[in-house]
């Protein structure tokens, strides 16, 4: 049996705890900036709600200050693993979409997060910005700095539209050079991103 959740939201349509996810969707699903959380106990939850953030910050830290505004916000977004995948990069202010791919067969949450990293630095290269770029996959920040993939996606007909993504991502940062900083999106702090897909 599932193990009960709480789900705090802090900007929603309505705020509060709810012990659905559902409940919590209903709150926050295609709402600009909001901000929500699931946690597995109501203790945490009714801490995190009165502080305005994860019980184990400080009161005083500022939450929403700490990550820099002008910079792009990646997501991914994938039903089952692997599974129909897609990705996407906003402007992390205001949640303005900035590009969308997908969803595309037989890929993972980390292969589209990786791409989106790279989408991300081309579109920025062209635009000649040296803008950070956050996602909140560690696995695939790193697969970028790595310029390639720690992936077990087999290679076949199956994933041929999923692997010609890789090749051209994984080419791009052979070829190309990059001053953007690479930023780990803190959930825990900041909430869910602009870019997230709100599939929890």
């Amino acid at each position: 049996m599932a193990k009960q959740k709480y789900y705090v939201v802090w900007s929603g349509r309505k705020t509060g705890i709810f012990t659905s996810w559902d409940e919590c969707k209903k709150q926050v699903h295609g709402v600009k900036g909001a901000r929500y959380k699931s946690f597995t106990s109501k203790q945490e939850a009714e801490e995190a709600f009165e502080n305005g953030s994860n019980p184990t910050v400080s009161k005083n830290r500022p939450t929403k200050s700490n990550y820099i505004e002008e910079s792009i916000s990646v997501d991914a977004a994938c039903s089952g693993n692997p599974g129909d995948m897609e990705y996407k990069g906003v402007i992390t202010k205001d949640g303005q979409e900035i590009f969308h791919h997908g969803p595309v067969p037989n890929g993972t949450n980390n292969i589209g997060e990786f791409i989106a990293i790279v989408h991300a630095l081309a579109y920025l290269q062209k635009k000649k910005s040296n803008m950070p770029i956050y996602s909140d996959s560690a696995t695939a920040l790193s697969w970028v700095r790595k310029k390639r993939p720690n992936t077990k996606l087999r290679r076949d007909q199956s994933t041929e539209e999923v692997w010609k993504l890789i090749d051209r991502a994984t080419k791009w940062l052979e070829q190309n050079t990059y001053s953007n900083k690479l930023l780990k999106w803190e959930t825990h702090l900041w909430g869910e991103s602009k870019a997230d897909f709100g599939r929890k």
